[in-house]
């Protein structure tokens, strides 16, 4: 369900991108760039020095392509400057994996009770207790990592390089291996999408089945998404997701293969020091189905200890007699 709202977060945002963006291109003039409100704001913090960069880049560079490398170098510096940030958020989520596995058994529990026939509110709302203190006291966050905020950092860069494009005539006619930049490119769009496949595919090594079966769902999602959005806008934006997600594969495989192995450690040694706490057992979702089970088993054990005493009292009398 957390992952389903992160994915839900995630298109929202990508969904005010598509508004934004396609409202830049909605003017009389594609030349003339917006000077006031929000969009000549953003021009002029944002679009006109990317517009720049990319322009110098291809002086420098030399040739059709050099604009294309331009948004390259742009989006590697900043896919660069946001990897700390988004390794941070990678490691919230190993550890938050790897706690939840742990916790698995009782949170069972809990997931069947719920589909129990004919629960009621007050059964609702002791067993959604019982979960937040599962997660309490065993320090697991209901929420885990942060969510969108490397998306919402890029957002304003994508939003920049749109409009560095499309309000440059120099750029609007630049090319990038004979892909055009200004036009929707089914090209970088589809190599956009295999760097997303990539990158999900090695996110699922060394992940366990339950979780694996969660993530298969996301992983069609994910690059569906990103085919959409990309053949939705110029080459140049799709340019920069393709290159973003190559940057991310990359990151990937230092967190399949260099940071989950020291998470997965680091929280094996502190569950040797503070093992798993244990709320929620299968007496006590028993118990709040079938309450009079604990009256009966009560009684019976009384009625035990009555008749002991009995056969007790009458022994000591039979004893008296002799």
């Amino acid at each position: 369900m957390k992952k389903i709202k992160r994915y839900t977060g995630v298109l929202a945002l990508l969904v005010v991108a598509a508004l934004v963006l396609s409202a830049c291109g909605a003017t009389n003039n594609p030349n003339v760039a917006p000077h006031s409100g929000i969009y000549g704001w953003v021009y002029q913090w944002l679009g006109r020095p990317l517009q720049n960069i990319m322009i110098q880049t291809a002086h420098m560079i030399g040739g059709e392509n050099g604009a294309g490398w331009g948004i390259v170098i742009i989006t590697f510096v900043v896919r660069l400057i946001l990897m700390p940030l988004m390794l941070v958020q990678q490691n919230k989520s190993v550890r938050q994996q790897e706690k939840m596995a742990r916790l698995q058994p009782q949170m069972k529990l809990i997931q069947t009770a719920m589909k129990h026939k004919g629960i009621t509110p007050d059964q609702q709302m002791t067993l959604s207790g019982w979960q937040r203190e599962l997660y309490s006291k065993n320090q697991v966050s209901l929420t885990g990592g942060m969510g969108c905020l490397p998306l919402i950092i890029q957002l304003p860069i994508m939003w920049g390089i749109y409009q560095a494009v499309f309000y440059s005539p120099q750029l609007a006619h630049s090319t990038f291996f004979g892909i055009s930049l200004s036009q929707k490119s089914v090209v970088l769009a589809i190599v956009a999408t295999v760097f997303t496949v990539i990158q999900g595919y090695i996110s699922l090594i060394g992940i366990p089945e339950e979780q694996k079966k969660t993530m298969q769902s996301m992983m069609i999602v994910n690059p569906i998404m990103t085919l959409f959005f990309s053949l939705s806008f110029s080459g140049a934006l799709a340019l920069y997701w393709a290159a973003g997600n190559l940057v991310t594969i990359i990151q990937q495989l230092i967190v399949t293969f260099v940071l989950t192995p020291k998470v997965k450690q680091h929280v094996a040694e502190e569950l040797k020091e503070k093992p798993v706490e244990v709320v929620v057992t299968k007496e006590k979702v028993d118990a709040l189905f079938n309450p009079s089970g604990e009256s009966n088993t009560a009684n019976t054990e009384a009625k035990k200890e009555l008749h002991q005493d009995l056969r007790n009292r009458n022994k000591g009398k039979q004893q008296r007699r002799k």
